[in-house]
C-alpha cells in the first residue's frame, strides 16, 4: 500500500498590473491549484499603487492558501514556469550599485510568503518572504485567509 505524501501549507502572494489584472490572477491561481498544490482559501482582491518602481498601472493582489507535497524550491519552480506560462519575461533583480531592487510592470508576479513554519535564506529563495511585513498588498489578504482558517 503506498503512502499518503505529506502535504504542506504555502502562502502565495500574487499580483499584476498589467492587462485584464483580475482574470490574470484568476488564471494563476487555476494554474497553481492543477500544479504546485490544492486551493484552501484565497482572499478577496486587494487594490494598490506600484511600491518600488513608477508606473500609471496600479496593482491587483491576492493571496491564497495551498497543501502541497512539492518542496519549496520544487514551488519555486512552478510558480516561476506559471508566471512564464503566462507570459512573464523577467524577474524582478537586485541592483548592487543602488542597493535597491528593480521592478517593473508584470502580467503576473507569484512570490511564496511563507512555508508552514519553515526559514529558508538561499540566495534564490528566502522564505519567509523578507519584505511581505512592509507591504500592505500582503498582509491585508494574508489577515483575511487567516482569519478563515482553523
Amino acid at each position: 500500500m503506498e503512502s499518503a505524501k505529506e502535504t504542506h501549507k504555502v502562502y502565495l502572494g500574487i499580483g499584476s498590473n498589467l492587462g485584464e489584472k483580475e482574470a490574470n490572477i484568476d488564471t494563476a491561481i487555476e494554474k497553481i491549484d492543477r500544479q504546485v498544490g490544492k486551493i484552501i482559501a484565497r482572499s478577496s482582491f486587494y487594490y494598490s499603487k506600484p511600491m518600488g518602481f513608477e508606473s500609471v498601472n496600479d496593482f491587483v493582489n491576492a493571496v491564497v492558501l495551498c497543501r502541497t507535497s512539492l518542496t519549496p524550491h520544487e514551488v519555486l519552480g512552478m510558480t516561476q514556469g506559471i508566471e512564464r506560462e503566462m507570459g512573464r519575461t523577467h524577474k524582478s533583480s537586485f541592483n548592487k550599485e543602488t542597493l535597491t531592487f528593480d521592478y517593473k510592470d508584470r502580467i503576473i508576479d507569484i512570490d511564496i510568503l511563507l512555508y508552514d513554519n519553515l526559514q529558508v535564506n538561499d540566495t534564490d529563495l528566502q522564505i519567509p518572504h523578507p519584505r511581505m511585513e512592509e507591504r500592505d498588498f500582503v498582509t491585508v489578504p494574508l489577515a483575511e485567509i487567516v482569519r478563515l482558517i482553523p
